[in-house]
């Protein structure tokens, strides 16, 4: 069905066809309105879901845990400072090999003044924490990909969560059109991993502690769960573009084939890049654009031997750059011009794109607006 909404609309929406049993939220901004609409489907019947509003996000995400341990399908959204609040309970939801589904509105946290503006430093301070996690660009894509989450995070190979991350108002509060699928039946919002808790067939206990000859076969099955996902991603956005016509992949390639010059970004940047790369070619400059969809498990673009790569990270992190920028010099044998911008929502045009294709120097580091020495 073809529907009209903001990209919160598109992922509360996503969230009622997908059926979880349970829903724990607090909100903040900008994430807010996936809270408050999916409530609005609880009371109005079309979810029938337990909906708790907890006193903070760390709660929410404990009570998601509690219910995901018994098999049922959970959800929760936060933003920036919830998603920080949330961390402890994010190490312990993958650790516990937990399929919960999270959308997260990324915004500016601090050190520096209060922001409220798109930026990825939230979702990337957390990569460590055993989540899945993919970028999205549209309200369109907002919608399939937490579609796709439930299946992904619930696959017995995968058990893994899942954070489906999407620029604060850029795409939280723009408003396209978009396509919804056919809801399924009740039957797939039960999912019974092999350590779910029974209280009707109780297995005599759980422990909480491991030895340390035994703690790194936990962490190292993470690892394993992590790995896994990439065929399942793959499949399952393979068999998502045959039921319902929409493609996606591990990235998102655009005139790369015959580039000399590659831009690589996450999120809404990605159709700023497309324009930038029309305008390159137009002046002789044989730019391609990758957008890159999944940072955990973190995929590789295509060969970048040989092509110069210009990185644009939403984030930093201090003391070591823009961290897109650095882990693709870790994985690929490329030296990027690593350009950080759009931080705290700062605007980053098309042009701007273009501009820092025709200034790159690669290997070195350049803050889009100007910095005071």
């Amino acid at each position: 069905m073809l529907t009209f909404g903001t990209g919160n609309k598109a992922v509360a929406m996503a969230v009622r066809d997908a059926k979880p049993v349970v829903v724990a939220a607090y909100p903040i901004t900008p994430q807010t309105e996936i809270v408050e609409e999916i409530a609005n489907f609880v009371t109005d019947g079309s979810l029938a879901a337990r909906y708790i509003p907890v006193e903070s996000e760390h709660s929410s995400m404990a009570a998601c845990i509690g219910a995901a341990a018994t098999g049922v399908r959970t959800f929760t959204a936060t933003s920036s400072h919830g998603l920080v609040y949330m961390c402890e309970m994010l190490h312990m939801t993958a650790g516990a090999r937990l399929p919960i589904v999270m959308a997260n509105a990324n915004r500016a946290i601090g050190p520096g003044g209060w922001n409220i503006g798109a930026e990825h430093s939230d979702s990337i301070s957390m990569r460590d924490t055993g989540w899945l996690q993919v970028y999205v660009s549209t309200v369109q894509e907002a919608y399939d990909a937490t579609i796709m989450a439930f299946r992904i995070a619930e696959h017995t190979n995968v058990l893994l969560p899942v954070m489906i991350n999407l620029d604060g108002f850029l795409l939280t509060h723009i408003t396209q059109t978009f396509e919804t699928v056919e809801p399924g039946g009740t039957s797939s919002r039960r999912r019974q991993p092999p350590h779910a808790i029974d209280i009707n067939n109780p297995p005599g206990g759980y422990g909480t502690l491991t030895p340390g000859d035994t703690h790194f076969k936990f962490r190292y099955d993470i690892e394993r769960g992590m790995q896994a996902s990439i065929p399942i991603i793959e499949e399952t956005e393979a068999e998502f573009a045959r039921r319902f016509g929409r493609e996606y992949h591990l990235y998102e390639e655009y005139r790369t084939e015959d580039a000399d010059v590659v831009i690589i970004a996450m999120g809404t940047l990605g159709k700023e890049m497309e324009v930038a790369v029309d305008i390159l070619r137009n002046e002789g400059i044989a730019a391609g654009a990758v957008r890159m969809r999944w940072f955990r498990p973190f995929i590789t673009p295509p060969d970048l031997d040989g092509k110069d790569v210009v990185v644009i990270d939403r984030d930093y992190s201090f003391g070591y750059g823009g961290v897109v920028a650095l882990e693709l010099q870790a994985k690929c044998n490329c030296n990027p011009f690593s350009v950080i911008a759009g931080l705290g929502g700062q605007e980053v045009t098309f042009d701007d794109i273009a501009e820092f294709v025709r200034i790159r120097k690669p290997g070195t580091e350049h803050w889009f607006g100007g910095v005071d020495d």
